[in-house]
């Protein structure tokens, strides 16, 4: 009994010091408890990033002991930011990781797990323009981004069509997606799970060229979570808790599309719901397609599509795929 009334008397005591902690006090300590993690997307919120919207929402990432604040890239490239350390973590490609480790002044980044096993890219066409193969590119106009790799793989796809690459036109996107096609240009290369759907939601049909059934080395991870190698170096436990906590919230939305798109329509409110209902039950099947644990990432895939850049002239040497990613931080 006396032994029960000291315990009583201890708690009743350590709550009154904790009411008489002043509430700005209470809040701080509680804040400190968490580490402070900021996560640059490559663009917009899309269907790309909806399993870290979960583990978000979800306090997956909390319950990791971490403050996770997701943004959009705001002032250059999210592998220069995140190499940088203007953020924890990035979503980034294998292009740009590879691209990155590769130039003259060498970027510290490496990919530490891919958000989609597969490329799930390809060009697209209208589907009463005839263009239904890069053997059908010449003469026609392709309106695109612009970026390093871009031309690589026209290129590529052209010249094992045995066509001629410089007979293709090439222009920067207006950014009107498929309403540009039979107007301004004839080409676009699209997201399966995103442009595609758009496409079919607003009753164009179209040509779909998947990238990696026109040449197995563009099969390559896009998009791929990276961070800096000081970050790495620094505070593994730290990366190894994220990771944990963002493949729960992918394992959710693999699980329960809809309630993952109802998550993500939270935090991008301008998407139309459908759009994003559609999207996640494509990329449900996708985001772990081929592989045994989430974010996993093969030399092999590495290896490819670096000999296939060296090939085009896109980077002058390959780098080993040893020194672009790693698998170490992934939960098994």
């Amino acid at each position: 009994m006396n032994h029960v009334w000291k315990k009583s008397m201890a708690v009743a005591a350590a709550a009154a010091m904790l009411a008489g902690m002043p509430a700005a006090s209470q809040a701080q300590e509680t804040e400190t408890e968490l580490k402070k993690v900021t996560v640059i997307l490559d663009y917009v919120p899309n269907t790309n990033h909806t399993g870290m919207y979960v583990a978000l929402d979800n306090g997956y990432y909390e319950e990791e002991g971490l403050d996770v604040e997701i943004i959009e890239p705001t002032d250059g490239a999210t592998a220069t930011l995140i190499a940088q350390q203007k953020g924890t973590f990035g979503i980034s490609y294998q292009e740009d990781v590879t691209i990155a480790l590769t130039s003259e002044d060498p970027l510290p980044i490496k990919a530490v797990a891919a958000l989609i096993q597969h490329n799930t890219s390809g060009f697209v066409s209208l589907a009463d323009s005839g263009i239904e193969s890069p053997a059908d590119f010449e003469g026609k106009t392709y309106a695109g981004w612009g970026g390093p790799g871009e031309s690589a793989v026209l290129e590529a796809c052209m010249t094992q069509a045995g066509k001629d690459f410089s007979k293709l036109n090439m222009v920067i996107s207006d950014g009107s997606g498929f309403e540009a096609l039979g107007t301004s240009c004839d080409l676009m290369w699209f997201f399966e799970g995103w442009d595609c759907i758009i496409s079919e939601m607003n009753g164009v049909e179209l040509n779909y060229m998947e990238c990696r059934e026109l040449d197995e080395r563009l099969d390559y991870y896009t998009p791929v979570i990276i961070a800096s190698d000081a970050v790495l170096e620094s505070d593994p436990e730290m990366v190894e808790a994220f990771l944990r906590a963002t493949r729960r919230g992918y394992e959710d939305a693999i699980a329960d599309p809809d309630a993952a798109a109802k998550v993500l329509s939270a935090h991008a409110p301008d998407y139309d719901i459908e759009l994003l209902k559609r999207s996640q039950e494509y990329l449900a099947d996708k985001y772990m397609e081929d592989a045994q644990v989430w974010g996993e990432m093969k030399d092999e895939v590495w290896d490819n599509y670096s000999a296939f850049l060296k090939e085009y002239g896109v980077i002058e040497e390959t780098i080993p795929a040893d020194q672009c990613y790693t698998n170490e931080f992934l939960p098994q």
